[in-house]
């Protein structure tokens, strides 16, 4: 396939469906100006995100969520118009999908020929399980550029969950985030604060340790009490980042011939291959 294109964006999302759209038709568009061939969104990009988080991990709120992000369907007129805009190209989004029974946190990947994966957030921090319910697996899926896994913001802090998507065949990883700063010895500089820096270590050792060619998304500015640490980027399976946008809005570019850097890496120690799973087992505790 050679080198494909490849963005990670890093703006701000709220309520508003149609502005949403308007937003995800733009970057689309400018994107496709680059020959960018595969483009992630943030986390919950298509109706927007909590507005609050609890506070620890008894999932207490001191405040509710204003307003809870619309319910969208998988055949839905969203995600259709996402689809229509992708054409050519794979676009990875957020939304708050609906089973007729349960509310997801979720991720899906589109390209012009519909919906070809979904991931539903397993990971739930600080009381998010009051909205959602959890997903239940972690899938890799074909697209027009190769075998891709997603995953949404906490997810990214167990390891198990991107190496699932590693043995699944994924060579490229989408985490998509709303990844809020600090809220307790927060920093007045994004760039200092401690949250931001757990999302981008975490970003650099899944990307090495699974030897794969990771993109993450995030969330910028502020939405209800949430301050997001942005830091949308595109990592290497030597766990170098590639581009990144800092804390500002925008989109990191860069060009990837995933099958020769991903060879690469695996070259000299191939960490899939050298795994001793049959050693890898759950303590028994009387």
């Amino acid at each position: 396939m050679g080198s494909i294109g490849i963005g990670s964006v890093c703006a701000g999302f709220g309520r508003d469906t149609d502005d949403n759209l308007r937003q995800i038709g733009a970057l689309v568009a400018d994107a496709r100006s680059r020959g960018v061939a595969l483009l992630a969104f943030p986390e919950a990009c298509l109706g927007g995100y909590l507005s609050v988080l609890g506070s620890g991990r008894d999932g207490t709120h001191a405040d509710a969520p204003e307003d809870l992000p619309p319910v969208m369907d998988l055949d839905g007129p969203e995600l259709r118009r996402v689809a229509d805009l992708a054409r050519e190209m794979t676009v990875v989004v957020g939304f708050c999908e609906s089973d007729g029974t349960e509310r997801f946190n979720s991720a899906a990947i589109v390209s012009g020929d519909g919906v070809l994966g979904v991931h539903r957030k397993v990971h739930q921090p600080l009381g998010e399980g009051l909205y959602y319910a959890a997903g239940d697996g972690f899938t890799a899926f074909e697209t027009p550029v190769g075998r891709v896994g997603a995953l949404i913001c906490y997810d990214k802090a167990f390891p198990e969950a991107a190496r699932a998507l590693a043995l699944d065949g994924a060579d490229v990883v989408t985490c998509i985030s709303a990844w809020p700063a600090s809220r307790t010895a927060s920093a007045g500089d994004l760039a200092d604060d401690r949250w931001k820096h757990r999302f981008d270590l975490f970003d650099r050792a899944r990307a090495l340790e699974n030897q794969v060619v990771w993109v993450a998304s995030n969330q910028a500015g502020t939405f209800g009490s949430l301050r997001f640490v942005g830091s949308a980027k595109v990592v290497g399976p030597g766990g170098e980042v590639l581009a990144a946008t800092g804390t500002d809005a925008g989109v990191a570019y860069a060009d990837v011939d995933v099958a020769e850097v991903l060879e690469g890496a695996r070259r000299a120690m191939f960490h899939l291959g050298d795994r001793r799973p049959d050693l890898y087992q759950e303590p028994a505790h009387a």
